[in-house]
């Protein structure tokens, strides 16, 4: 019988494990909510596979200490992979999977909802009302039909966005370096991204974090922005420089800002500080802002995306387990 064990499983991950666990009679299934450390690793003694979350950093001695156990399979069930060592991974023989596309929905309803939030000043009239004052003015908010919205990526999660913002009546224009033949053809993409930050009323980054997109906002791209414009990031943290971004809604150069994700996030998303002294002055400041709307990188949180995310995770360990080909491999080196 084939086992395979699964870290940091949450308890909203429980149901849809145990799902998966009782479609598979055929494979032992075992489980722990810790993470995946170099002393963690020997929890998962005797599997021929294991199912991880990215939270934290696959070092060359966590790698080490699954492989001298044997174990040279690993599926996460997140996208990204920039948090493996991937040398020590390829030295060590790996094969690695991950869950590419578990609902562009989940993340792209996010955007959208934040983003018309911000256009309306929805943050500002709620704390108003909470100190009950109900006057109106001066909270006036701008309607998404009015709006050219401005999309960077338009892969699985950018594209559903750009429909979602249709829907409200808003105008879309999109930017990518591979375009999408149907929408190319529809007429969406403009030339450069100088064209999309100059023409766009909200921008909304829908890109994977690489070299080439490290900072893509800054002070420089900020500039070119129209003024009181929406930043929406639910994408990457790198993405960002959020300092400049800081500094543009002190300017009143950008009317709001949308962010899921942050470059400083590990260790400070996904933790109660209730009561505690909280170890990011830049991070507080935005979350304090009355034009800014901060989530813990929850945008993919939905009992519909994180099904997926464990279903698909176990269905490709379990091919590899089994000597097949998974349907989304992850080039290790």
């Amino acid at each position: 019988m084939s086992k395979i064990f699964a870290f940091s499983i949450r308890k909203d991950e429980e149901p849809y494990l145990k799902e998966w666990a009782a479609a598979h009679p055929e494979v032992e299934v075992d489980y722990t909510d810790k993470l995946l450390t170099p002393d963690t690793a020997a929890l998962a003694k005797g599997a021929d596979g294991v199912v991880v979350y990215q939270q934290l950093d696959y070092t060359p001695e966590t790698l080490q200490a699954l492989a001298d156990l044997g174990i040279t399979k690993m599926s996460l069930r997140n996208v990204g992979v920039d948090n493996i060592d991937m040398d020590k991974a390829k030295e060590l023989g790996f094969e690695i999977t991950n869950v590419p596309v578990y609902s562009p929905n989940a993340i792209a309803e996010h955007a959208a909802i934040q983003a018309a939030r911000v256009l309306r000043q929805a943050k500002q009239m709620d704390e108003k009302m909470a100190h009950g004052d109900l006057r109106w003015a001066p909270t006036i908010g701008r309607e998404v039909r009015d709006q050219t919205v401005g999309v960077i990526g338009t892969g699985h999660i950018g594209r559903v966005f750009m429909q979602i913002m249709e829907g409200f009546g808003a105008k879309v224009i999109a930017y990518d370096v591979f375009k999408n033949p149907e929408l190319e053809e529809k007429g969406y993409y403009v030339d450069s991204l100088d064209d999309l930050y100059k023409q766009s009323d909200v921008v909304s980054l829908h890109v994977p974090a690489m070299k080439d997109n490290y900072h893509m906002i800054n002070e420089e791209t900020i500039a070119k922005m129209k003024d009181d414009a929406v930043l929406v990031n639910v994408s990457r943290g790198p993405l960002v420089d959020t300092a400049a971004v800081a500094k543009a809604l002190d300017d009143g150069k950008l009317f709001g800002f949308v962010m899921d994700t942050y470059e400083g996030e590990v260790g400070v998303f996904n933790e109660d500080w209730t009561d505690k002294e909280f170890p990011d002055p830049l991070l507080k400041d935005l979350i304090d802002r009355p034009n800014v709307l901060v989530t813990p990188h929850t945008a993919f949180y939905t009992t519909h995306a994180v099904r997926n995310m464990v279903v698909k995770a176990f269905d490709n360990n379990l091919a590899m387990v089994e000597g097949q080909e998974p349907d989304t491999p992850v080039e290790v080196g």
